[in-house]
C-alpha cells in the first residue's frame, strides 16, 4: 500500500512533466513560425474552427493549446481508471 504522501510526489511529477511537455509544444510552433521562409503559409486552425494568426504567437497557441487538450483527455481516462482499480483483486 503507499502512502498519501509517495502519491501526491507521484501526481506532482506527472503534472509537472505534462506542463513541461505543453510547453515545448507551444516554443517549437513559435520556432517553426519564426524559421520558416514563408510563415503566412501556414494558417493554423484549432480543432479545425478557430482561426489563429500565422505567426510565432498563432503557432505557439496552436501547438501547447493542441497538446494540452490530448494529453489532459488521455491523462483523464489513466485517472478515471486507476482510481476504479481494486489493487487487492489482481491474483484471485
Amino acid at each position: 500500500m503507499s502512502s498519501p504522501t509517495r502519491q501526491l510526489r507521484g501526481r506532482w511529477f506527472v503534472l509537472t512533466l505534462y506542463v513541461a511537455v505543453v510547453s515545448i509544444a507551444g516554443l517549437m510552433g513559435a520556432l517553426i513560425a519564426w524559421f520558416r521562409p514563408n510563415p503566412e503559409e501556414l494558417n493554423p486552425q484549432l480543432f479545425g474552427v478557430i482561426d489563429l494568426p500565422s505567426n510565432a504567437l498563432g503557432m505557439a497557441l496552436y501547438g501547447s493549446i493542441t497538446l494540452a487538450v490530448l494529453f489532459g483527455v488521455l491523462l483523464g481516462a489513466i485517472i478515471f481508471v486507476s482510481n476504479r482499480y481494486d489493487d487487492n483483486a489482481v491474483g484471485r
